[in-house]
This record gives C-alpha cells, sequence and structure tokens, in this order.
C-alpha cells in the first residue's frame, strides 16, 4: 500500500490540511476492497482524484476506468449510456450499442454527480449495485457486470432524499464508505501552496515568467472565500499569468481580479420605498406602545384602589400618597390646594370607591371634601382591538373607501390594512 506523500507526489496534490490528508488516507485504506465509496464535496474541491486513487491502488488497475458524468448526459439518452442498448430499441438506435457497465466489467466506473440521476435510472443502479445484473434498453436478456462503483456529488443528499429527487436505499448503498473533501476556504494554510504550483505550471506552459505575491497579497488571498475552490484559484492565476505584465502581484492587483466582496449577491433597494416602509412600521410600533401603556396605567389605578381599601387612608406614607397624587390627580383647579392630596376614602361597608375624597398631606386631620361623579356604569373601552377597530372604520369612511389612502393615514402598509379589514369582516 502506498503511503500519502507518494499518492499526493504521483496525482500532483498539494496541501497538508488535515481534512485532506483524511480523505486520502481513507482512499487508499478502501482501495484494495470492493466496497462502494460516495465522494461529498463542493464543486471544484477535486472530487475526481479520490476515484483515480481508489482505482490505482485496487487489483483492478490494470482493468479499464471509465469516468460518466451524469449531469452532463440527457435524460431521454442516459439510460442508453449506461447500460446499451440493441438495435431498432429507438429511433436512431442503428446498431447494437454496449453501455458503460458491459464496457467497464471487471474495472471502475466513477459516477460524477450522481445527484443528478433521473429516477427511473436510479433503479437501474440500485439493481447493478445488489446483483451486479443490468438489461439493455430494448431487451429483455439480462447481463452480468462485475464493476466497482465510485460516486461523487455536490449537491445536499439527504435534502434530495427528502424532495424525493433521489432515492434513499440508492444513498445507503452507494455511501458504504463516505469520503469528504475540504472546501478551499478551509485550507487556508494551503492557498498560496496551490498559488505557487499553479503559477509555475502555467509559466512553464506560457513561457512566461513566474507570477509572485506579496506578503500583504498572500495574507488577502488566504482570506478570500473561494466559492469556486481550487477550480476558481487556477483558473485566476492562469489568466493572470497571460494577462498581467508585472509580475509582482500586489493587493491592489488582485483585488481587481477577485475583490473581496464578489461572491456577495447586490441587492438594490428602492431608498424612498424603504424609508416610508420603516416610518410606517414605527408609527405601527408606537401605536402598540401607547395602547399597551395606557391598559398599564388602567391596572395601576386599579390596584392602587385596592391596596387603599385594604389598607384605609391613616398608615399611608408621604411617598405613597405622592405616588397616588401622580396618578389620580387631574389637572390643578384654582381652588385646590396645593398640598392637598385625591384619593379615595377607604370605605369598610361598601365594595366600590365611588367618592373620592381630598385630604391633606398631614397625617391629623382632612380637610374639604369634594365629591366627584365616577361612571361605573359607561366604562371607557380600553381594548386594543375595538380601537384599532375603530381608527380603520374612521380612516375608511374618511377616505371613501380608498384603502391606499386609509392605509397611509394610519400609517400601516396596505398588506397589514388588508389583513385588518378582513380579521374585524370589514369588506363591505
Amino acid at each position: 500500500m502506498a503511503d500519502l506523500q507518494s499518492i499526493k507526489a504521483r496525482f500532483g496534490i498539494i496541501g497538508n490540511f488535515p481534512a485532506l490528508n483524511r480523505a486520502l488516507e481513507k482512499s487508499i485504506q478502501v482501495a484494495p476492497t470492493d466496497i462502494s465509496v460516495l465522494v461529498i464535496g463542493e464543486s471544484g474541491v477535486g472530487k475526481e482524484f479520490i476515484p483515480k486513487i481508489i482505482h490505482s491502488e485496487s487489483k483492478r488497475k490494470h482493468q479499464p476506468y471509465i469516468v460518466v458524468n451524469c449531469g452532463a448526459i440527457p435524460e431521454g439518452t442516459i439510460d442508453s449510456e449506461l447500460f446499451g442498448h440493441e438495435k431498432g430499441a429507438f429511433t436512431g438506435a442503428t446498431a447494437t450499442r454496449k453501455g458503460y457497465f458491459e464496457v467497464a466489467d471487471g474495472g471502475t466506473i466513477f459516477l460524477d454527480e450522481v445527484g443528478e440521476l433521473p429516477l427511473q435510472t436510479q433503479v437501474r443502479l440500485l439493481r447493478v449495485l445488489e446483483s451486479g445484473e443490468f438489461m439493455k434498453v430494448g431487451s429483455s436478456q439480462v447481463q452480468k457486470t462485475n464493476v466497482r462503483i465510485v460516486a461523487a456529488t455536490n449537491v445536499n443528499m439527504m435534502k434530495a432524499i427528502r424532495d424525493n429527487r433521489f432515492r434513499e436505499d440508492l444513498f445507503y448503498r452507494l455511501n458504504t464508505v463516505q469520503i469528504d473533501m475540504p472546501a478551499l476556504r478551509e485550507r487556508k494554510g494551503d492557498i498560496h501552496l496551490l498559488f505557487r504550483k499553479f503559477a509555475i505550471d502555467f509559466a512553464e506552459k506560457y513561457r512566461m515568467p513566474e507570477l509572485k505575491l506579496e506578503a500583504s497579497a498572500v495574507h488577502y488571498i488566504e482570506n478570500y472565500t473561494f466559492p469556486g475552490n481550487v477550480r476558481q484559484l487556477r483558473n485566476l492565476v492562469e489568466q493572470m499569468t497571460v494577462v498581467e505584465t508585472e509580475r509582482n502581484v500586489t493587493v491592489g492587483k488582485l483585488s481587481e481580479y477577485i475583490p473581496m466582496d464578489s461572491h456577495l449577491p447586490m441587492v438594490v433597494n428602492n431608498p424612498n420605498a424603504q424609508k416610508q416602509s420603516d416610518f410606517g412600521n414605527e408609527r405601527e410600533i408606537m401605536y402598540k406602545i401607547l395602547f399597551d401603556m395606557r391598559n398599564d396605567i388602567n391596572d395601576l389605578k386599579s390596584l392602587t384602589s385596592e391596596l387603599i381599601k385594604n389598607r384605609g387612608t391613616s398608615d399611608l406614607s408621604n411617598q405613597e400618597k405622592n405616588l397616588i397624587n401622580r396618578i389620580y390627580t387631574p389637572e390643578p383647579q384654582q381652588n385646590t390646594s396645593p398640598n392637598s392630596l385625591l384619593f379615595f376614602e377607604n370605605n369598610n361597608n361598601s365594595q366600590n370607591v365611588q367618592n373620592p375624597t381630598i385630604i391633606s398631606n398631614s397625617d391629623d386631620h382632612y380637610e374639604d371634601f369634594e365629591d366627584i361623579e365616577v361612571e361605573e356604569n359607561r366604562p371607557e373601552s380600553l381594548s386594543l382591538q375595538n380601537n384599532e377597530k375603530d381608527l380603520i372604520i374612521k380612516a375608511l369612511e374618511k377616505h371613501n373607501g380608498r384603502r391606499n389612502r386609509a392605509a397611509d393615514e394610519l400609517g400601516i402598509s396596505q398588506r397589514t390594512l388588508y389583513r385588518k379589514i378582513k380579521q374585524y369582516n370589514l369588506e363591505d
């Protein structure tokens, strides 16, 4: 069994990232067996190296090795490509043709982008994996093949299974051993090494001086996310080798090719629309806060009234009297003493407090009594829902049912107004 460094040298793999080394070590370990392998990783990370390593280190290394890009073959012809067809099986089938599984008998097939296979083809592939049997398109004769399958995908397979785009039984049959290839952004320490490797290769290919990164450019490129992974880095170096005349690459020059935010989607907003939307949302929030504060104040008043009924007035401290005064005292009247305190007289024989009494802050005597009529039978509605409904009705009446203008008047969006109209049954 070959060691890790010899494998890297043979296949031109650069890097010492632990996850990369682990993927290569697993490839070497499973190579002598015939179990199926599924390689998982983003596009451009170099998944194609894994099946090559597995095939070269297996007992099948002298047999055919075939690469099939499942995403590049049309759905109508992929069965014919994989399993072959008989003459006359479909329009254009002028002769019998062998499929990849028949040609690669005894060898290895690499199914790249296996997540793109049609469901009908997945059924056929599952049968090959389980029994080694297949039938050509248009044939009723069962054929046998001895093929090792290594598959790779950049698709989230569990999501594809949930969406009924990939068979769960086929996934677990392919995924006997899973090998995960890390993304380039996770291998920051390997990025500069790869850049130098590609720079040397392309300098030799195009007979030009080698590109070199300045220290600041190295830091810049190591912190770039590289959504296209190693493939994107390779294309970048090739482009700069051909286009640039200066061989020392600076941060400024590098940023022209890979701006730090180039992988982010551009969002274009209408500033005026955003401002109006924010303003409307703020007004809607303020209305709710005010209604909540109103409910809290009335709850506090009720609580204070209960405390006075239960405790009486003689043991109230000045601080408590001042607090009650701030809650209950209306706007100052001409005949009201500045030292007077308005609160409810304790009445032990009655369950309801009806006559608020002006009492001096002094603890030893009472002064003027003032009767105030309290409308107990007609309490003001404090329901947020009722007030909101009334405001909507008034706004609609004011604007003759024009909902867009009513929404502007209320400071809410038209969508919110339509929802409220439906909630309160105000369609008519």
